[in-house]
């Protein structure tokens, strides 16, 4: 049921947009080639694409970083739409970065405007047990 089809909608001219990290001050900024628009459950949201390499890649958020997933969002690829602008969304693939699992990495977290206003109840789970840290005694 979260594998939705989804229309990406380009901008004029690709935008670099700028995307926050789990370090402070220090950001990520891909090049966007635009909106990817999709429904789920009848209402229609909207995500803002970043490139990577043949593929295009997410960095969401939804209500489940609350309670069930990694707190600053997951990542998810999509195939490149050609050029009738369809791809696919396949939220089972979702995942969580690789910050949510050690303090040694830095990852991009999910913008203001990448985070959705429901449960995306698919893909990675989040169990704090599995984060390493060194301050922790290990």
């Amino acid at each position: 049921a979260l594998r939705v089809p989804a229309t990406l909608t380009r901008y004029d001219e690709p935008r670099v947009a700028n995307v926050g990290t789990v370090i402070e001050g220090l950001g990520y900024h891909p090049q966007s080639p635009g909106t990817v628009s999709f429904e789920i459950d009848g209402r229609r949201f909207e995500l803002e694409a970043y490139e990577s390499g043949d593929k295009l890649f997410f960095v969401f958020g939804d209500a489940t970083n609350r309670d069930e997933t990694y707190g600053a969002g997951r990542f998810l690829y999509a195939a490149v739409p050609g050029a009738d602008g369809l791809t696919h969304m396949d939220f089972n693939k979702s995942y969580s970065p690789p910050c949510a699992f050690n303090d040694f990495s830095t990852c991009p977290v999910a913008s203001p405007r990448n985070r959705l206003p429901i449960r995306i109840e698919a893909g990675e789970k989040y169990d704090p047990a599995l984060h390493y840290s060194a301050g922790a005694g290990h």
